[in-house]
């Protein structure tokens, strides 16, 4: 277990194998731990790291805002204090609205996107979601914890089809406040990113399960409509967790990607 001190707070961080660098950003609610096993079939190639967001996880929670905005600034900040210079960004769900959000700010730093099951414009966010991005909702929810934790892990196999995501989901739930729980999917709800695309010029790959019930899985269309060199590839079965629902294929099409030579776009 890894740290870093940021001007904003504590970020925990793993980190493993060896080589060039690649950073795994996980999504609302989640954690580090959804890349276990990403990170231990990445780790024979790269050295590749993964962190936990301010107020999920093991990070700082001491914060006013968990805006999209803020974690942005966190992976910026992430790498200057561990001395990445660049990397490969590997984002799920909110994690890659962050990552394509750093490419677009911070273009020197990121050599590549991948983003999976990824809001570009909040609106595709499933409508429970858009709910709890609400005070009182929020609120509600947070007072009924028990009672949110037992329906999230009834709906769990509509969500994921990995047997351990119940217990995973639950323990990251168990993470959260109130207020990472509630700002930080308000303003995913509130981001569009579709004026800012067209500065992406490095490679970009757009994975998407077709069966994704939390982000809408045509995503991938204004994706390709502001990236039209982006690399699209869909899954028939998937939902939103590819990387638990079809482990294997997940991580090999991610490698060859990561492996390809850059070319100017």
């Amino acid at each position: 277990m890894s740290s870093i001190t940021t001007d904003q707070g504590i970020v925990h961080y793993e980190v493993y194998g060896r080589g060039r660098p690649v950073i795994l950003l996980h999504g609302w609610l989640g954690s580090w731990g959804l890349w276990q096993e990403t990170m231990s079939y990445l780790g024979r190639y790269y050295r590749t790291y993964a962190l936990d967001f301010w107020g999920f996880g093991e990070s700082g929670k001491k914060r006013e805002t968990y805006a999209v905005q803020d974690f942005v600034s966190l992976v910026d900040q992430f790498m200057d204090r561990l001395g990445i210079a660049e990397a490969p960004l590997v984002g799920h769900s909110m994690g890659g609205t962050v990552s394509l959000s750093v490419a677009i700010q911070y273009p020197a730093r990121v050599r590549k996107v991948v983003i999976i099951g990824s809001p570009i414009v909040g609106s595709s966010l499933a409508f429970p979601l858009k709910l709890a991005g609400y005070r009182f909702i929020a609120f509600m929810l947070f007072n009924m914890m028990w009672a949110f934790r037992a329906t999230m892990k009834v709906a769990s196999p509509f969500i994921c089809a990995d047997p351990l995501f119940p217990e995973m989901m639950d323990r990251d739930l168990s993470s959260t406040t109130v207020e990472s729980f509630l700002r930080s999917i308000a303003s995913l709800r509130r981001t569009d990113l579709r004026p800012m695309l067209s500065q992406v010029k490095i490679p970009v790959m757009g994975m998407f399960g077709d069966r994704d019930n939390i982000v809408n899985p045509r995503q991938w269309q204004p994706l390709l409509a502001g990236v039209p060199h982006a690399q699209i590839v869909r899954w028939e079965r998937a939902q939103h967790f590819i990387m638990l629902d079809t482990p294997q294929d997940f991580m090999e099409k991610l490698k060859s990607f990561l492996d390809q030579e850059e070319t100017s776009i």
